[in-house]
């Protein structure tokens, strides 16, 4: 008998989502699809880099050239990405995790791709001091974190209830669905069936990597939220970082504050 997960929020789509939806308020709409675009092209360039060139032979890189199309990505630049990852001709990123607390104690993860490792480190560690926070060793925070599968699609896709039952269909953990979409959850050994379950449904889906999911969240009160919020733009603006993740709850009133 097919059961429904917890249909809650998940702690990491609570957090992302407060601050996504700040930065969106802020009108930096340019600046925001550059680096889109620059994150969303170096992984398809290392997912070209790590196997074959071929997107069906190739999950990683099949996953990360529909991520582009879903932005609108232009066909010639990911041509051209998946050429310098293949050839070997273009620049050698590695793939790198910073841990450590920002404001009010909020356990922070970043990962990045980058062709300089103590370039990017430093200034992630600058970022963390400048905004209140402090950089800790690996694995630091991410004991508070569980590593999970996630597969997204924007809410046109089909209603809640849909998407929920095709999740549970595809042997996924959770899904939980808000105005900015449906984010389904894995085990991370179960990324790729699911994803290839849901997308004989729906289509490929916008974004289907492993992330992580925080165990509990940390309040953060109305003082401290501008300092952390400040913290997570100083690092969303870094080139070389491709993905925040934290466990952080902020009220309401905070959030208003924030957007004005």
């Amino acid at each position: 008998m097919l059961r429904r997960p917890n249909l809650q929020p998940t702690p990491t789509m609570a957090g992302h989502s407060q601050f996504k939806n700040i930065m969106h308020r802020k009108g930096r709409q340019d600046a925001l699809r550059a680096r889109k675009f620059t994150r969303l092209l170096r992984e398809v360039q290392v997912a070209a880099r790590s196997g074959l060139p071929d997107p069906a032979h190739n999950p990683r890189l099949r996953a990360a050239i529909q991520a582009c199309r879903s932005e609108n990505v232009p066909k010639d630049n990911i041509e051209r990405a998946i050429k310098r990852g293949s050839g070997g001709d273009g620049e050698d990123y590695q793939e790198v995790r910073y841990e450590g607390y920002g404001p009010g104690g909020v356990a922070v993860i970043v990962e990045a791709l980058t062709d300089n490792r103590n370039r990017t480190a430093s200034e992630v560690r600058a970022a963390f001091a400048r905004h209140g926070g402090s950089l800790g060793e690996t694995n630091s925070v991410s004991f508070q974190f569980d590593r999970i599968g996630i597969v997204r699609y924007r809410p046109e896709i089909a209603d809640p209830d849909t998407v929920l039952e095709a999740a549970i269909e595809a042997g996924a953990q959770d899904c939980a669905s808000d105005e900015t979409g449906h984010e389904i959850t894995c085990a991370p050994d179960d990324l790729a069936a699911v994803r290839e379950v849901l997308e004989r449904r729906f289509g490929p889906p916008e974004q289907a990597y492993l992330g992580w999911r925080p165990q509990a969240t940390v309040p953060v009160d109305d003082e401290r939220a501008e300092s952390l919020f400040k913290l997570l733009e100083a690092l969303d603006e870094n080139d070389d970082v491709q993905r925040v993740t934290a466990n952080f709850e902020v009220s309401d009133r905070a959030l208003q504050r924030l957007q004005a």
